[in-house]
């Protein structure tokens, strides 16, 4: 039985059962759309066609290309405005978060025109993925009760640095004193995040491929110990950490199909899958994909948090009885994305990216707290907390679209004239940024701009003095020059801090087939302090410090 207590908008899940399969080139349904008709594509071209989306694109326009960070990309938009005009904007990008594809070298001008043609046809519909499939692909490779009781390595758990290698399919462990790689990991396709265990044993990663791998860091050689794969595409993973239910549950969330399942913590059995199709929160429409993005553990009860993107609602699950679950639902803005906790862990700041608001979700009455308009597309990551000399306890996020940085006070106790507004807008290098972040140990903010067109703001981050944010940003740094890896569109992506706090890392994200490298910044200085170059380090991304990750330290 699934109990749905409605919270401030009436709600709905609905799971609606079809099988649709993949369209061929072959047999491309045709639509209504003005403009010229698509040109005919060959099975192979389209099915090239359907990776490179899948793998470039699907994360902001979605799988049914109904757009939510990014753009509709449907033939009713794209006919009219024709394959010229899309060739030009695949190609070079726009300052409001469109990578460049084509200018960057990331996309060849055969798979530019390839893309163009594509996006002029309907949209092909892939098929739905339920338990009989997870439980097929379900694998505990060693089982608990083998596993060791004890550490067996010398890593320093909690300055470890679990590192995305985008397309390389794999993982990096790498040390945070010797900043060496320890180990590499094969995972899923575009590994987006990386969860520790509340024990702070385990590491979940899930890929954009929704492949799991629950890994084991007490092991002599950290390795997988199970995998699943939940879904076609995915972008989260969480357990629970609520005191008495630690590690029990993990959840992860997909993009297709769009649902959430429940597992064991400790093995990844399925246990139960949620559907989240249903009504959007403004106008009450169907809406056939609405996408699981950001999954958070509650502290304040054996809850998860769970983002579901299209329709704007926001799911509060409680596992104490997963197989009588009960669900509030609450009513926020719609294209949910990413976003963290404020500094006390009470409050879940969640970016609706394209309704250019910041939902403040109470973790502990389980409400909606305030709407706050933000800039244009935020997209915080987790966010930055830090304390404002001037207002007090403020969380912070970045923008895809335009160049600024919102503070939002978050004390409504001994700074509630502050509390849920925008208290303090910066001025970036411009638009495109996908990552802040600062720690308690620091004085700095740093904010990338890895999605700009410029490939000077791109390849380099700006810093603040939270002590005088009034100065705007005080320096650019230029990553991608310090790295020295010649050719290649050199993306500065994701400031990480170290556990203590004094070092940040930046990757430098280069082509699959060209070098890449992580930057690491002496914090107090801002000065170059070590390259990390490994030719297995390809195509990094995201950083994730196992200790602050653990503790949300951001």
């Amino acid at each position: 039985m699934l109990k749905i207590r409605s919270i401030a908008l009436a709600a709905s899940v609905c799971a609606l059962v079809a099988t649709p399969v993949w369209a061929q080139a072959g047999n491309q349904p045709q639509s209504n759309a003005k403009g010229p008709a698509a040109p005919p594509m060959t099975e192979a071209e389209f099915d090239q066609a359907r990776q490179i989306y899948f793998e470039r694109c699907a994360g902001c326009h979605g799988v049914l290309r109904k757009g939510a960070t990014g753009k509709p990309l449907t033939p009713d938009i794209t006919r009219p405005k024709g394959e010229a005009y899309l060739k030009a904007f695949i190609n070079f990008g726009s300052p409001g978060g469109m990578p460049n594809w084509g200018t960057s070298g990331q996309l060849s001008e055969k798979q530019v025109d390839l893309m163009a043609n594509f996006l002029l046809h309907e949209p092909p519909t892939p098929p739905e993925y339920g338990m009989p499939e997870m439980k097929a692909s379900w694998k505990v490779l060693v089982p608990p009760e083998k596993r060791p009781k004890k550490k067996q390595n010398d890593l320093d758990l909690e300055n470890l640095f679990s590192v995305t290698l985008r397309d390389d399919g794999k993982i990096a462990l790498i040390e945070g004193d010797t900043k060496e790689i320890a180990h590499v990991i094969p995972t899923g396709y575009a590994v987006h995040i990386s969860r520790m265990s509340a024990s702070g044993r385990y590491l979940y990663v899930i890929g954009r491929d929704a492949k799991i791998n629950l890994i084991d860091l007490w092991m002599k050689n950290p390795e997988t110990v199970a995998e699943i794969k939940v879904g076609l595409e995915a972008r989260s993973v969480e357990t629970s950490k609520f005191k008495g239910w630690e590690d029990k549950y993990a959840i992860a969330g997909t993009y297709w199909p769009p649902q959430f399942v429940i597992m064991d913590g400790d093995t990844l059995e399925p246990k139960t899958i949620v559907g989240t199709r249903g009504m959007t929160v403004d106008t009450q429409e169907y809406h056939p994909e609405p996408r699981v993005a950001a999954i958070v553990a509650s502290q304040q009860h054996p809850e998860f948090i769970v983002n579901v993107k299209e329709t704007g609602k926001v799911m509060i699950v409680n596992y104490e009885d997963i197989d009588n679950l009960e669900l509030n639902i609450v009513g926020a803005s719609r294209f949910l994305h990413d976003g963290g906790w404020d500094s006390t862990e009470r409050y879940f700041m969640a970016a609706a990216n394209q309704s250019n608001q910041i939902a403040v979700i109470d973790s502990r009455e389980n409400r909606l707290v305030k709407l706050v308009d933000v800039g244009k597309i935020p997209h915080p990551g987790r966010g930055a907390n830090m304390d404002d000399p001037e207002f007090g306890p403020v969380w912070a996020t970045g923008h895809l679209g335009d160049e600024t940085i919102s503070l939002i006070g978050t004390d409504p106790e001994k700074h509630p004239e502050n509390a849920w507004k925008v208290v303090r807008t910066l001025k970036g290098q411009g638009g495109g940024s996908l990552f802040l972040k600062t720690h308690p140990n620091s004085s700095n903010l740093w904010v990338d701009t890895t999605l700009n067109p410029d490939e000077n703001i791109s390849q380099s981050v700006a810093v603040f003095d939270v002590d005088h944010l009034e100065e705007g940003y005080q320096a650019v740094l230029p990553i991608g020059e310090w790295a020295d890896l010649g050719e290649g569109p050199k993306r500065v992506v994701q400031p990480e801090y170290n556990k203590a706090g004094d070092e940040v890392w930046f990757s430098v994200w280069n082509g699959q087939d060209e070098t890449s490298a992580i930057v690491v910044v002496d914090d107090k200085t801002r000065t170059l302090k070590k390259v990390i170059k490994d030719e297995r380090l390809i195509t990094p991304t995201g950083k994730f410090n196992l200790y602050n990750t653990l503790h949300d330290v951001y």
